[in-house]
């Protein structure tokens, strides 16, 4: 045992009361196929932030310790290569949802979290809704809200540092209105000259908006980049209208 990680079978176990010592480099998870890099330690703002500088991110059950991954390959988005299908053209055409962000970083976290048609379960409890909202009130974590008749009936939230947003999760009540608050934010970052956004996971959902995968060295020296460059102010403000986005 070292004096602040425990090694065990090849993630490094992180002591809860330590929020200084450095994660393991993210090229030290090749040992497991998802990226698991540390387990252990806390959701403190320190500790997450440094995550996120690094590429890592906090992904676990509530009956599991804290689990921190670096998946190889990653999956992301270039803002300039966002697809928006012919039937999203049409539903923002027809003006049926409003979008607003930084609103109600809660409420969204809080609606991700909720059990979904096809799995019951959630890793959004209650110590990573607080953890989050804690970076948000510090102007790292931001929401996109969408809203029909005055309703949330969609959104998403992630982690901004610099000019790098790490997307998080999403969630829709109505048909298409993630994809509605996803297009929005994607282009407002590009118009703040965000290049990449992390979409950690791939999925045929976010492959359909025009994510893609790339190797985590790529990911890695991207991200240094972007993360030195000025921060847009918070709270967030849409700025763009609906014919910016199409």
């Amino acid at each position: 045992m070292t004096d602040k990680f425990d090694i065990f079978d090849g993630p490094l176990w992180l002591r809860e009361d330590d929020n200084s010592t450095p994660f393991p480099p993210a090229g030290s998870a090749l040992s497991d196929p998802n990226g698991l890099l540390a387990i252990g330690g806390s959701l403190t703002v320190e500790r997450l932030l440094m995550a996120y500088k690094n590429g890592i991110f906090p992904w676990y059950n509530h009956d599991q310790p804290i689990m921190w991954w670096a998946p190889d390959p990653r999956t992301v988005l270039y803002t300039d290569e966002l697809k928006i299908a012919r039937s999203l053209r049409k539903t923002i055409r027809k003006n049926i949802f409003s979008v607003s962000f930084d609103r109600c970083f809660r409420d969204v976290m809080q609606a991700c979290a909720a059990p979904r048609k096809d799995d019951n379960s959630t890793w959004i409890h209650h110590a990573m809704l607080d953890a989050y909202c804690r970076l948000h009130d510090l102007g790292y974590a931001h929401s996109v809200e969408v809203w029909h008749e005055n309703k949330l009936v969609g959104g998403l939230y992630g982690v901004a540092i610099g000019r790098m947003y790490y997307g998080e999760s999403m969630f829709s009540l109505v048909s298409d209105a993630s994809k509605v608050g996803f297009a929005f934010l994607i282009r407002q970052l590009q118009s703040w000259g965000f290049t990449l956004v992390d979409c950690q996971i791939h999925t045929a959902h976010l492959q359909s908006l025009g994510a893609r995968i790339i190797p985590r060295e790529r990911f890695l020296s991207d991200i240094r980049e972007y993360q030195q460059q000025q921060p847009v102010d918070s709270p967030w403000q849409l700025q763009l209208t609906r014919d910016d986005i199409l």
